[in-house]
């Protein structure tokens, strides 16, 4: 079995505004091997990026993380001072944003941009600086590198914009590449591009990656591992197989239900009812509760533990707990020390929007 390379574990991330507490990242925990392949989805707001934001310590000013460990190696870089961080940063641990044109200073070259990460991260300068900004090129498919290096953001096309930041994050050879919505802005033709650039480049590097989107499908042939996540919490995590095909959350399901496919040409797509959660205002209990059609009161009252399915992977749901009770593969009790009865699986009626 793979060593572990990275490991989150109960992570909180809040925010300080006007209008009080915001809880992102509330309790989140997951493990990334050497070089695999995690990815994170979920709808805006759920808290993704800044479960990786966390990971990297580029919040915002008013964005702190109020408890929780990341292990890098073993050791939990939260701890660690910011000159310290600055050198895990690109060296370590590098990130791809969404955007690759407000990414890209549109003011200076490409190799300007490019040689200043490399300078900053190892110990290559002038001419040898130049040199790798070219080799990199080379690496990622940009043709022309010698006269590339010259020209600005601007007469890059978006795919080509998005080439240069992987360059840039893989100059320093990172032992982890963060990677935030690195499609979004591209077409459907250069997005598999883009993604099967990263996979080629992960089997010469060896690096660990963590894909972060709000596209299933982006991940669906890419990731060892999925996490869905929902109002700053894990909702269930297994391979691409189980979270396609044996789903066992209901926003698993949801987020499922409303993706396009060639099986339902003529058919509605089914969108989940409600409107995101308010992360001022957290329920009690499951976070995803007031939009699920499937809810039971016991949902309005207690967080749900994390419980493996019949097919072995893990998800937090209250209907989860129910099916491994009925089964008998369970007995469960509850926080409040009861086991769960037939009054908590009943609906949860004016609990639901």
């Amino acid at each position: 079995m793979a060593e572990n390379i990275l490991s989150v574990q109960d992570l909180h991330t809040s925010f300080t505004t006007d209008h009080g507490e915001v809880m992102a990242v509330n309790g989140v925990t997951f493990n990334l091997e050497e070089g695999k392949t995690l990815g994170i989805v979920g709808e805006s707001g759920s808290g993704k990026s800044v479960t990786a934001y966390s990971i990297m310590q580029i919040l915002e000013k008013n964005g702190s993380i109020k408890s929780g460990k990341v292990l890098f190696r073993g050791e939990d870089i939260t701890k660690w001072p910011e000159s310290k961080m600055r050198d895990f940063r690109g060296k370590k641990c590098s990130i791809i944003f969404q955007d690759p044109m407000t990414s890209l200073n549109p003011v200076f070259t490409i190799g300007w941009q490019l040689e200043e990460a490399i300078k900053l991260h190892t110990d290559r300068k002038g001419k040898a600086a130049e040199e790798r900004a070219i080799e990199m090129l080379k690496l990622v498919g940009v043709n022309e590198p010698e006269k590339r290096i010259h020209q600005y953001p601007f007469e890059f096309s978006g795919g080509m914009r998005q080439r240069v930041m992987i360059a840039m994050a893989l100059a320093c050879e990172p032992d982890i590449l963060i990677a935030d919505e690195p499609t979004t802005a591209l077409d459907v033709t250069i997005q598999a591009q883009i993604l099967e650039l990263m996979k080629d480049l992960q089997k010469k590097m060896g690096m660990a990656i963590i894909i972060v989107t709000h596209d299933l499908g982006v991940i669906a042939q890419m990731a060892d591992e999925i996490i869905v996540m929902y109002g700053g919490r894990v909702c269930e995590r297994g391979t691409a197989e189980d979270i396609f095909y044996r789903p066992a959350h209901e926003y698993t399901k949801g987020l499922l239900r409303s993706i396009p496919s060639v099986d339902k040409i003529g058919q509605r797509l089914v969108p989940i009812s409600g409107t995101p959660i308010n992360l001022l205002n957290l329920p009690k209990g499951c976070a995803f509760c007031p939009r699920c059609d499937a809810a039971m009161k016991i949902c309005l009252e207690q967080v749900p533990p994390e419980t493996r399915t019949v097919d072995g992977h893990l998800a937090s749901c209250w209907m989860a707990v129910k099916k491994e009770a009925e089964a008998g593969m369970i007995n469960f009790t509850g926080d409040s020390g009861r086991s769960l009865k037939a009054d908590d699986t009943a609906g949860a009626g004016s609990g639901k929007d």
